[in-house]
């Protein structure tokens, strides 16, 4: 049997040893490392029989309409938005992704961010850096709250969403959430307050967390309006998508004061490029204003080992049940087979 050809063009490990090790030999893998489509040859676009796609390429409708001989698109990983789902649908080809991984790694990471600004670890960390002797102290550093009795606001209540509340009652913290697409009684199940609106939830909030896809919807959900609107002295994290969130804003909202302080683990521009933001830039200078306020990671909420090994199997089963036998998961294209209908 002549193995199928999946095209991956932005692997971040050429090896692919446990994708090969799920599909053996019915799956030839053509491995790239790019960031532009138009490093591969179209040819390799037109033959290729599947895409798993990581998130540092984007597939646009022009990748899109090379995929002559493409049967199906999965994204390694959660988010989708560097596809086009909609061009993909318009030619038949359903997309997929990878949501069954890393929902305890991004909700721990939630968890540790908010517990370092709330404990004072960075803040701890420099001073005792600076001078053993003198920085032995305890007071004196910003954000340090206790957060018993803290109400915790989640913008989403998806996988992630919901194991971050978890995580965030067993610390004591009241755990409002808002999300729109969840059916009614959804909060019956879990226990938790639901609010009608993302305006009630930031009104109400000492702690807002973002946990909702990327798309032309949600793209700055949260920009100058939405920060005013939180508690003065509330703190803000993101571990969801960095379109999310309008930067510069958050970079106001924290220099003025009114917000405590902010955790991102995303950004717009992933790594980010000179000219870097203005808040990016305040934190690498270490800005006096700033200290002790801000912790920034690299996109890297998901990751463990055992995170990044689920990832990469996942992926390379969807293809197979797919390609082998029909059976798709996880869609997030809907419709894409309505011609054969």
């Amino acid at each position: 049997m002549t193995a199928l050809k999946v095209l991956v063009p932005d692997a971040h490990l050429r090896d692919l040893d446990v994708e090969r090790g799920v599909s053996g030999d019915r799956l030839d893998y053509i491995v790239f490392d790019e960031t532009d489509p138009g490093a591969i040859p179209d040819e390799i676009w037109r033959s290729c029989d599947a895409v798993l796609v990581w998130h540092r390429m984007k597939i646009t409708a022009d990748v899109v309409a090379k995929l002559d001989r493409c049967r199906l698109i999965v994204r390694v990983g959660v988010g989708f938005d560097n596809v086009d789902g909609a061009a993909c649908r318009a030619r038949g080809i359903p997309l997929s992704n990878v949501p069954n991984y890393g929902t305890t790694e991004v909700a721990d990471h939630a968890l540790a961010m908010l517990l370092h600004l709330v404990r004072g670890l960075g803040s701890y960390e420099a001073r005792l850096k600076a001078d053993p002797v003198a920085g032995f102290v305890a007071e004196d550093v910003p954000v340090v709250r206790r957060i018993r009795g803290s109400t915790f606001g989640a913008i989403g209540m998806g996988r992630i969403g919901t194991a971050v509340a978890r995580r965030a009652a067993a610390f004591d913290m009241k755990v409002i959430y808002v999300d729109p697409f969840q059916p009614e009684g959804h909060d019956l199940g879990l226990g938790i307050e639901r609010v009608r609106t993302q305006e009630e939830l930031l009104r109400r909030a000492d702690i807002v967390s973002l946990h909702v896809p990327l798309s032309a919807d949600t793209r700055n959900l949260m920009g100058a309006a939405q920060f005013a609107a939180m508690k003065p002295g509330s703190i803000f994290i993101n571990i969801a998508r960095g379109g999310l969130v309008d930067v510069d804003a958050l970079h106001d909202a924290l220099k003025s004061g009114h917000i405590a302080a902010a955790g991102l683990d995303v950004l717009p521009k992933e790594p980010p490029v000179l000219p870097t933001p203005a808040l990016i830039e305040a934190w690498r200078g270490n800005a006096s204003w700033l200290a002790g306020r801000l912790v920034v990671t690299p996109h890297a909420a998901f990751y463990s080992e055992a995170g990044y090994r689920d990832m990469r199997t996942f992926s390379a089963e969807i293809l197979l049940e797919f390609l082998f036998e029909g059976r798709l998961r996880n869609n997030v294209n809907p419709g894409w087979d309505a011609k054969a209908n």
